[in-house]
């Protein structure tokens, strides 16, 4: 059900929708004819209560549900971004079995990377993604409006399974973020995710600014809830649903075994032990909880080797094969001989459990 609003408030009536045998939304006839357009109201009465009780899905048909990684973003030595590595790194995330893969965040170096490497990469990132399962989510932020909605509409041009935003970070009032969203809203033609931190400071985006975004655009109910307190957020946010579609984390999965307790729809975290998280969610969704957790303390020991060893990440995108260099615009790292011996140490544990 991926429908355009337009500025007087109206859907664009672009898609029809209806359901699949498995409760997803199957795209119908192309409506070009505007007097078809509907009200808000008229259009929710006519799917009925029963579908907006479910979860929009891409166009593709693919959930917005599981582990959405946050790809890294590959260096030449002369740090130019590495676009063949950039591709190649779909690869490796589609071997691992995730669900998602999302480019350029702020794992991904985003602020360091121009307007040009941005465009380009989008497009790499469309061609490499095409026919693999996992699902394609583009970054579109910008530091306001305008900036945003140029990254939004090259977005729509290579028709990616969903998009996200960061806050705008020249903000200055909660009527900004607000504005800022439903612009992109009314652009977007699929699933939109609104990440709640890394915007302007000072400005809460508070749930029921969220969920009134999600009532009010069908494709604007999915989260990447980081603001802190994140759960009682994040049941807040459950707890209205059909609005709100997909309730997902940050903070490197550092919560999931929690939130798979509490229901929620993933985590986003990053790419260098993506398949460990991926055998975690199977795991916990199938019904072992108890191997679930086995595994994610293996995890938790990377993790810590993260916080306390700078450019434990570059290191492990190069020793999986997958970037060529450990190479940084944002930091410079320099692995000593013990670093290196503990980052070793503690991912061995995890060996056993990889797929790529």
């Amino acid at each position: 059900m991926l429908l355009r609003r337009s500025e007087t408030g109206n859907y664009d009536g672009r898609e029809s929708g209806a359901m699949n045998h498995d409760g997803s939304i199957r795209l119908g006839v192309k409506c070009t004819d505007m007097s078809t357009a509907v009200s808000r109201r008229e259009l929710l009465g006519g799917f009925g209560s029963a579908v907006l009780g479910l979860r929009l899905y891409a166009a593709s048909g693919k959930p917005m549900r599981g582990i959405f990684i946050i790809m890294s973003t590959p260096y030449t030595t002369a740090k130019a971004v590495d676009f063949e590595d950039l591709a190649t790194e779909t690869d490796f995330l589609n071997k691992c079995g995730v669900h998602g893969m999302v480019w350029p965040q702020l794992a991904s170096e985003y602020v360091k990377l121009t307007t040009e490497e941005r465009m380009h990469g989008m497009e790499v990132l469309a061609r490499a993604a095409k026919g693999k399962r996992t699902a394609l989510v583009l970054g579109v932020q910008g530091p306001n409006v305008e900036a945003a909605l140029a990254y939004a509409r090259h977005a729509e041009k290579l028709a990616p399974d969903a998009m996200i935003a960061i806050p705008p970070t020249e903000a200055k009032t909660l009527d900004d973020f607000r504005d800022y969203y439903r612009a992109l809203a009314r652009l977007a033609e699929r699933p939109l995710f609104i990440q709640t931190t890394g915007g302007a400071k000072g400005i809460s985006p508070e749930v029921s600014f969220l969920v009134q975004l999600a009532r009010e655009f069908p494709n604007c109910g999915y989260v990447k809830e980081e603001f802190q307190p994140v759960i009682a957020r994040m049941k807040q946010l459950s707890s209205d649903r059909p609005a709100v579609k997909s309730v997902f984390s940050g903070a490197a999965g550092h919560g999931m075994m929690y939130e798979m307790r509490l229901g929620f729809d993933g985590t986003m975290p990053g790419a260098p032990l993506a398949d460990i998280y991926a055998r975690i969610w199977d795991l916990y969704q199938s019904g072992q909880p108890a191997k679930a957790r086995d595994l994610f303390s293996r995890l938790l020991l990377m993790l810590e080797c993260e916080q306390q060893i700078p450019g434990t990440r570059q290191y492990m995108m190069k020793k999986r094969g997958v970037f060529k260099t450990t190479v940084s615009r944002q930091r410079e790292f320099d692995l000593d001989a013990k670093a290196i011996e503990e980052i070793d140490f503690n991912f061995e544990a995890l060996k056993p459990y990889l797929r790529a």
